[in-house]
Order: structure tokens, then sequence, then C-alpha cells
């Protein structure tokens, strides 16, 4: 394991580009300044295709928690790509605890389909209640991702309604979901605004970010207006 790891981080160290460090750390102020590299994201995907093409990646997932950010962005990339959607799942469910800020946990793609939607709603039920900030945040973006298209459920709104958050990493997703959920489910979406059923931030945040999209109808972005 150790020269998988050892090789990995020889690598990152390879492609580090000072400027992209300093830009990253102002990205991501709440993490330690010396576990950031300083890799940019072409090279990330390029590493986890490769590491997933070999089996390493195997090893390489188990080695938690990792020593730098752009170890957690390979991994976040390395799951992005596994065929199967129910180890994807697994590794998530197990590398969540250890993520920690926005980037990492925004940058896991994991869209599922047919009776893996069931098995992801299953994790998504327990994550949305995890005192862990990243855990909530990756279940709504879970919920955004899968779950606003067909087949869509009033339930999953009324999830993320009742997660009970201070924090402004969560409360930014809840908001970012209901700004989707506009675009993709707008009928459905509506009342919750104009009931104020949300709190004060995440209400004027999510009609902040409709109005903003190209996705909402200048009617409907009139309309949103009105509930702030």
């Amino acid at each position: 394991m150790q020269r998988v790891i050892e090789n990995i981080q020889n690598t990152l160290f390879s492609l580090r580009d000072a400027k992209y460090k300093e830009f990253t750390q102002r990205l991501i102020p709440t993490v330690d300044a010396d576990s950031i590299i300083g890799v940019r994201m072409p090279y990330i995907r390029k590493m986890a295709r490769e590491l997933y093409k070999s089996g390493d990646y195997v090893t390489f997932l188990e080695d938690l928690p990792h020593k730098y950010h752009e170890e957690s962005l390979v991994h976040a990339a390395i799951i992005s790509i596994m065929k199967d959607k129910g180890d994807a799942i697994g590794a998530v469910h197990s590398f969540l605890p250890y993520v920690d800020n926005w980037a990492v946990c925004d940058s896991i793609s994991l869209r599922v389909k047919n009776g893996y939607k069931g098995v992801l709603y299953k994790y998504i039920n327990d994550w949305i209640l995890s005192p862990h900030t990243y855990t909530v945040r990756f279940a709504v973006k879970m919920l955004m991702d899968n779950f606003l298209d067909e087949g869509y459920r009033d339930e999953y709104s009324r999830l993320v309604i009742s997660v009970c958050s201070s924090e402004y990493y969560v409360n930014m997703m809840r908001a970012w979901f209901f700004a989707t959920a506009l675009f993709k489910q707008y009928e459905g979406t509506v009342p919750i605004l104009e009931r104020r059923e949300l709190d004060e931030f995440t209400h004027r945040k999510a009609i902040q970010k409709a109005c903003e999209s190209l996705r909402i109808t200048p009617s409907q972005k009139e309309y949103l207006r009105t509930l702030k």
C-alpha cells in the first residue's frame, strides 16, 4: 500500500502549480494550506482514470484519511468513474466522513438509474441526518442530481426542508436544490416558497439562484422576486 500512496503523492507534487495552489487556498479557506499541493483538475481526472484502469485504486481508496487535498480530489474522481454503481455508493459512504470541504464534496459525481436509485435513497436518508456538514451537503446534492426528474415525489423536497442547520455550506446546497427544483418541478416547488417553509437564508438564496439561472423564464423570475 505504501508504495502506491508514495507514487501518487510524488506524481501530484510533480504536477504542482504554485499559482493554482494560491487560487485553491482562496477557494477553500477552511482547509489547511499545507495540505494543498496545487494541481489542476484535468491532471486529477487523468490520474484517477489511470489508477482505476491499473486496479491500484482499491488500495488507494482504503488509505483514509488522505494527507493532501488533491488526494481527496483523486479519490472523488475515482468514485465518479466507477462502473459498478453499487460499489460506488459503498465507496462514497466510506469516504464521506473524511470529506472536509465543499470542493471535494461537490466533485463527486454519482448519477444512478433503475434499481440503484432505491439503494442510494436509503443512504441519503441516513446521510441527511448526519452531524457532519459535508455528508449532509452531499445527501442534498444527490437528491438534486438524481431525484428531480422523472419519478419526482414531494417527499424528496420534504427531506431537504427537514434539514435544520446553521452551516453555510449545507444551506447553500439546500438553496441550490430548490433553485434547480424551480426549473425542473416549478409547480410543485413554488408553493414551498409561497408558504415560506425554508429558513430565511435558504429561502432568499434559492430565489436569488433561480433568478440568476438562464433556465427560469422571465415571467417566473418576476413572480419569484415578489416572494423575497
